[in-house]
């Protein structure tokens, strides 16, 4: 069985959630959102409510959702980000006036239960069939897209680990999906000499700047 991969092409993360926006299935564009902007898993999304995200006593969002992981039994923070926002926004407005105990990704056939998480599948799946995305996509990989592209942004490896309250580093490193490309560009990108030169001179230049003030 292949694993599941994180979304590399950050265009096609785009994509999928354009994609939402566009045909007007708001559920499905936060559940998108917040599947990648906050690297919880699919059992956790999808036990969330408004009240979660929402202060319905201040008609403000909260800044952190505070949960429970099903499957670790560990609490954990999550600070959501301007797109968590505007994406809840857009959703809250659609839906009017939600009630606070309201799953956030209800579903359209029973009263007050989520989706589940073979429905949560087929509509990521169907979505990325319909943009022609190739590789194999699935609610995880909205989960490793997260850590694949923080650590590409440079944020720390043991960050992420603790992010995804791993308790070993190599599920960590399976996780975040290294792939040849990624090796070639350290290989290729790697310089001892002309980076070195420019932050020597540019020291130099600091220097003698220094010494002329204190002439």
């Amino acid at each position: 069985m292949v694993a599941t991969q994180p979304l590399r092409n950050k265009q096609h993360i785009r994509e999928l959630i354009e994609f939402f926006v566009e045909n007007g299935q708001y559920r499905n564009y936060v559940l998108v959102v917040m599947g990648f902007y906050t690297a919880l898993r699919i059992s956790d999304l999808l036990s969330l409510r408004w009240c979660d995200v929402y202060h319905f006593g201040n008609n403000d969002f909260h800044d952190h959702i505070n949960l429970k992981e099903k499957k670790t039994g560990k609490a954990k923070t999550i600070a959501m980000n301007s797109e968590v926002l505007e994406a809840l926004g857009v959703f809250y407005r659609e839906l009017g006036n939600p009630d606070p105990e309201d799953m956030l990704f209800r579903s359209n056939r029973q009263k007050n239960e989520a989706i589940s998480r073979i429905q949560a599948y087929r509509i990521i799946r169907s979505a990325a069939d319909s943009l022609n995305i190739k590789q194999r996509v699935s609610c995880h990989s909205l989960r490793k897209s997260f850590g694949y592209h923080a650590w590409k942004s440079g944020a720390p490896v043991t960050v992420i680990m603790d992010i995804y309250n791993h308790n070993s580093l190599e599920v960590t490193k399976r996780y975040l999906g290294v792939c040849q490309d990624d090796r070639d560009q350290v290989y290729l990108h790697m310089d001892f000499l002309h980076e070195n030169q420019q932050q020597e001179e540019e020291g130099d230049e600091s220097q003698k700047k220094e010494l002329k003030a204190g002439a």
